[in-house]
Order: structure tokens, then sequence, then C-alpha cells
């Protein structure tokens, strides 16, 4: 039995609206916290919708040299490769703004996913608690790389990274934060969009055991999502 998930939801009519929207709320809680604690660190998702999210960033207004960036998960490839999450984030954002390459903590994915898992938990060990992590949600209920009838990470004793094996969409091999991990945020914001997803939200709302459920910071999740989206997966609500 999973823990109860308390989520807020905020809909909006099309996805390029909630793509800005999110994007100023971001910049929002990133200019909070670098005011009264001089840092602000987020864990980033990949796919079309958080890349929107990303390109909307780049016109934010904030002190980009305080920011602290995380990947949620990584699949094994090269380094340059395009399916990795961190190429698209540096290509429509990370490349554009003045965040320091130190600062910038991208997955070693290259080194398989036991090596690559490891040394990204030792980089994970100093990053305290995140102050945003933003995830997606998969057609199946998956999130990040936590895939249906695959290790989770939401015991007491998980790790911090973990490695991924048998993904059941291409690359196999991934390397993805536990959920214990991801849920140790001051705030957990999901970006969902397009009906192809409804019935995974009508899953989730109804209690279903899917990994996005096993996401459980203190203070609950938000979910950003569109009205197409929304309403198709309210049906079993």
């Amino acid at each position: 039995m999973l823990p109860r998930q308390l989520r807020i939801w905020h809909v909006y009519p099309q996805a390029a609206l909630l793509c800005q929207r999110a994007a100023e709320a971001i910049a929002r809680l990133a200019n909070q916290a670098i005011a009264a604690r001089g840092s602000f660190s987020i864990v980033l998702a990949g796919g079309t919708t958080p890349g929107a999210v990303y390109a909307a960033l780049r016109r934010m207004n904030t002190d980009w040299s305080a920011w602290q960036i995380y990947f949620g998960d990584e699949r094994c490839l090269p380094p340059d490769h395009a399916e990795r999450n961190s190429r698209m984030a540096f290509s429509v954002w990370l490349a554009h703004v003045g965040i320091p390459a130190s600062q910038i903590h991208t997955i070693p994915a290259e080194f398989g996913p036991q090596e690559g898992a490891r040394r990204y938990a030792a980089t994970l060990e100093g990053a305290g608690r995140f102050d945003l992590v933003l995830l997606g949600l998969g057609e199946d209920g998956h999130t990040a790389s936590l895939f249906p009838g695959k290790e989770w990470g939401r015991e007491a004793i998980s790790p911090p990274a973990i490695a991924v094996f048998g993904a059941p969409k291409a690359p196999a091999e991934r390397i993805s934060m536990s959920a214990l991990r991801l849920s140790d945020a001051q705030r957990v914001w999901f970006l969902v969009t397009g009906t192809g997803k409804s019935e995974a939200i009508e899953a989730w709302r109804r209690g279903a055991n899917i990994p996005a459920a096993a996401i459980v910071p203190p203070d609950g999740i938000e979910v950003f999502t569109d009205e197409s989206c929304y309403q198709q997966g309210n049906r079993g609500a």
C-alpha cells in the first residue's frame, strides 16, 4: 500500500499557456529561494512538455549564477546523444543562460546503469533537500525512469540513484533518482499534457499503484495539466 499522495491540480485551457505559467512560477520560486538562502536547486524532467517550459524559462529574469541543476533520470547513451534528457535541456535552455557549468549536475549515464548510478548517488549526497522537482507522467503511469513492474526505490533504505534495466521504452538501460530521493523536496510539480495521458491520469486519481503515486513529498505534489488531459482523466475520479 502506497502512502496517500496529496495532489493539487492546476488546469489550463491549452498546453502552451500551461508551459508559460509553469515557467513563470518556477522563476518566482527561484527568486524567492535565492533571496532567502542564496541558491535554488531544481531537478529536471525529460519530455516535450518540460522542454517547452525550459524554453520559456530562457526569458525569465533571475540570477542564473545561483541555480543548481540536477536531473531526475537519464538514458544510458553517449553524452551528446540527441535522446539524452541533458542534451535537450542544454539545447533549449541551459546553453543560453549563465548557470556555471559546475552547478549543472548531469547524470553520468555513459558509464552504464550501475556505475553511473553509483557516481550520481555520490553527487546527490551533498545536494540536500531540493527546492523543486519537476516530473512527467507516461501513458503507463511511469515517472522519471521508474516503470511499472520495476524497482522504484521507495523504501527508507533506497539509494538516491538506481540502475534501471529492461525499460519498456528504448533504450532499455537507464538511471533514475529513486522515488525516495525525488520525494525529498520542498515542492514536486508534475507537468502532464495531452489526451494520450488521460488513462494514466484516471488511474492515478482513483488510487492505482503506479510509479507516479510513489512520489510522496511531505507537503504533497502539484500537477500542471491541460483541460483535454484532465477532463478525460476525470471520468473515473
